[in-house]
């Protein structure tokens, strides 16, 4: 997909995604994990990202709309959860653009929670070596996936969510101990 048009065309395209991602998710065991908390999306213009926004809102509801790293980016939590494997989805991330120009526009990454209070990218890792074990060539570098970890935090955030960024074939599964639910909720 290079130009995203309309949220119908998004849920058109979700199977697709579903298709490239579920390799990278059991090829590292991450099937293991409970819960898959929110889908994300990339736009390149601010025209889509509103016209998303207003569709978005007609099916499901604006729970948080905070600056991280210099743009908006919008959670929306859906009245009919997506759905994949063994998960239910219950949000969707919105970003605005920023200053990056995505090469295909749509669904990049799912977000999963290892819910063992991780206060750092380190102690996560450890957790997933032990719970997931097909997650350690990777952790130690040895592998083609691609790995990113970070702490990105909005400005009322008070739980500390470290995030490992696991990246193959154009689509990334991203790790981390609180839902965005529970993210949000701290920052009331």
């Amino acid at each position: 997909m290079q130009n995203l048009q309309s949220l119908s065309q998004l849920l058109a395209d979700w199977q697709a995604f579903a298709d490239k991602i579920m390799p990278l998710i059991e090829r590292l065991g991450l099937e293991r994990l409970g819960e898959c908390d929110h889908a994300a999306l990339r736009v390149n213009s601010v025209a889509a990202a509103e016209k998303l926004k207003a569709e978005f809102a007609q099916c499901g509801e604006i729970i948080s709309e905070n600056i991280i790293n210099g743009r908006p980016i919008l959670i929306i939590r859906l009245q009919q959860p997506l759905l994949l494997g063994q998960w239910q989805i219950p949000c969707v991330e919105l970003p605005f653009p920023g200053d990056k120009h995505y090469p295909e526009e749509g669904w990049e990454h799912l977000e999963l929670v290892l819910p063992r209070g991780a206060q750092s990218c380190d102690e996560l890792a450890e957790q997933l070596r032990t719970l997931c074990p097909r997650t350690q060539a990777t952790l130690d570098g040895d592998t083609d996936i691609k790995l990113k970890a970070s702490s990105p935090k909005g400005e009322a955030e008070r739980l500390a969510n470290p995030t490992l960024a696991f990246k193959a074939g154009g689509v990334c599964v991203k790790v981390h101990p609180h839902s965005i639910q529970a993210i949000i909720a701290s920052e009331q």
